[in-house]
């Protein structure tokens, strides 16, 4: 009878005649048959709640078609067929396994990802030569400590469990290359760990870490670290000298401060985006000399330092939504492939240098080298030449820049006196960011003939006007960090509009009037509740370049997603769905359109 044994807590006899039949026909024949000449078994979503046990004696019984005396040919001897080395038994209904598993010493991969499963059985020490384990998208609580005794083990992925800590002895996975925790519960990382002396890959993302040991730097091979979205407060100094670190990141954590890398003379990428840094000196630049990729986005960063400049390998530096007013000329001399300002307080470059790209901005930047350009930028920055019956309006703004600014004054309403100083002067920006508004301005429309960017961030808008909607030259608008949860229909007519932020709002799904827009270029609508989006109406919008929906309720995103090909930066983290998986998001937006479309029903 232990060969039928039932999922724990079953009577092993109950409905044995019914039981033997499903399991049989849940594992073809030829299945097993080619299983047995190949090593390589595949059960992936079958819609098996428990393993048969057929599958765990493979190698144990004599196969059925050689009990019914049929002829083998020579290739096909039974007895001398090949031992189970990779069974998959992934995106099942599985909550248990059963100490069978045993049975199957030979395995060098095991991938049951996308089960059911609270734990795993003791007997898995018995795999010695699993080289591969895949238990991710499960529901464990704890693994069993035996799980150290896989020594030959390469690869471990436990993402997406509810994991609160790591057994002891956990170091004695001496082999281990790729280790993946990430979306777990873990508070802490063992000091042991640094003992993992062979890990070139390590994901501890979307835990409840608020620190990392400083033993950690042992880790003398590691190359690639994510920490992403933790409560990390701080990183040990000791990290900078960890001399294979390629990749590093730290996204969504409390950091105020970021380590200087002294060591990390291979560091090509540094991902420490919306964290609450304030200060990036020439100390936390001068040893990047292998730095690509530098993301500092939702920070609170006031300046950029001029050596920057001494990161002259850099292809990418995003700092969209910080303090930055001024930035340093120099910064023109780098041969950046993508430069991110959005959401800045900038007073030096106008709006539409900002708009037309990153090589027109680089350009601005060389062009005020040539004109002795920092003393002028500065007495931009810091000058406010006002009138005495104006004093609270920046008039040098107006006639210098074309900016009508009255930002971050905590006002619920916008004073007649600062529209009445615009006069017959040119005004192409708005900013009435970070004040308390509860609803856009009348008096805006009065600016429709001319202003092509307007900034109401960090206000209390729950609605938008239909004053906003009248601003026909409006090519980029600014509303995040606001109240709304959804746009008139009537923003349709806004026929020049290439950018529009919608972050930190309360929307649940894609605006609609969005779709109708056709001019609309970049769509930022992250952290809001978003929970579909119809690909086949974005598919419409021809020149939709960014699309980020990070951090929002997105229960699956749909194939039909990957038609929209004209993508180029579409931004997925942070949503509940299970695929793509993080591997996949972590390769770009390429790679992720192309797997949306292998998975289009046909």
């Amino acid at each position: 009878m232990s060969r039928l044994k039932g999922v724990a807590g079953r009577d092993p006899r109950a409905g044995f005649r019914a039981e033997r039949r499903d399991r049989g026909a849940s594992v073809p024949q030829g299945l097993l048959k080619a299983a047995r000449k190949s090593g390589q078994l595949n059960l992936s979503g079958r819609n098996l709640s428990e393993v048969p046990q057929c599958v765990w004696r493979i190698n144990v019984d004599i196969p059925e078609e050689a009990n019914q005396n049929l002829s083998f040919s020579a290739t096909e001897r039974w007895w001398e067929q090949t031992d189970l080395t990779k069974l998959i038994i992934s995106n099942n209904k599985l909550q248990s396994l059963t100490d069978d598993l045993r049975l199957l010493p030979a395995l060098t991969v095991l991938d049951i990802h996308d089960n059911q499963l609270t734990s795993l059985p003791s007997a898995i020490r018995e795999l010695e030569n699993l080289q591969k384990l895949n238990v991710s998208h499960n529901n464990l609580k704890m693994l069993p400590e035996e799980i150290t005794n896989l020594r030959n083990l390469k690869g471990l992925y436990l993402q997406h469990n509810e994991l609160t800590c790591i057994p002891r002895g956990f170091e004695q996975l001496s082999n281990l290359e790729d280790l993946d925790l990430s979306n777990n519960r873990l508070t802490t990382v063992p000091a042991s760990f640094a003992s993992l002396s062979s890990l070139l890959q390590l994901n501890l993302s979307s835990n409840q870490l608020k620190s990392l040991p400083a033993e950690i730097s042992g880790m003398k091979r590691l190359k690639h670290l994510d920490c992403n979205s933790n409560l990390l407060e701080t990183i040990p100094s000791e990290l900078a000298s960890m001399e294979s670190l390629e990749l590093l990141y730290l996204r969504r954590n409390k950091l105020r401060f970021l380590p200087e890398f002294s060591s990390c003379k291979l560091l090509k990428e540094l991902h420490v985006g919306e964290n609450q840094i304030e200060m990036l000196g020439a100390e936390h630049l001068k040893h990047l000399n292998s730095i690509l990729v530098l993301d500092l986005r939702d920070n609170k960063l006031k300046s950029v330092p001029d050596e920057i400049t001494l990161l002259q390998s850099l292809e990418r530096l995003d700092l969209s939504n910080n303090d930055i007013s001024s930035l340093p000329c120099s910064l023109g001399e780098l041969h950046l492939k993508f430069l991110a300002l959005e959401g800045n307080p900038l007073r030096t470059i106008r709006r539409e240098i900002i708009n037309k790209g990153t090589q027109e901005i680089l350009k601005y930047l060389r062009s005020k080298i040539k004109d002795d350009g920092p003393s002028q930028s500065d007495s931009v920055t810091e000058t406010a030449m006002t009138l005495p019956s104006e004093s609270r309006v920046n008039v040098h703004a107006i006639i210098t820049l074309k900016i009508l600014d009255y930002s971050d004054k905590q006002t619920t309403l916008i004073p007649d006196e600062v529209f009445d100083a615009v006069k017959s002067n040119i005004i192409t920006s708005v900013n009435f960011s970070k004040n308390q508004l509860c609803e856009i301005p009348k008096r805006i429309v009065e600016l429709k003939e001319m202003v092509s960017d307007v900034n109401l961030s960090f206000n209390k808008l729950s609605f938008i006007s239909l004053e906003l909607c009248m601003l026909q030259k409006l090519t980029f608008i600014d509303l995040r960090n606001n109240f709304l949860n959804s746009l008139p229909e009537e923003m349709e007519s806004l026929i020049r509009l290439q950018t529009i932020n919608l972050s930190f709002n309360r929307f649940k799904i894609l605006p609609e009037v969005l779709y109708r827009i056709p001019t609309l270029e970049t769509i930022l609508i992250s952290n809001n509740q978003v929970g579909s989006v119809d690909p086949q109406k974005m598919k419409t919008m021809e020149n939709l370049i960014t699309l980020d929906l990070q951090n929002n309720d997105l229960l699956q995103i749909p194939p039909e997603l990957g038609n929209c090909v004209n993508l180029r930066t579409l931004l997925l983290d942070g949503n509940p769905f299970r695929v793509p998986r993080a591997a996949i998001l972590m390769k770009g937006t390429a790679a992720i359109l192309e797997y949306l479309r292998d998975r289009i029903p046909t």
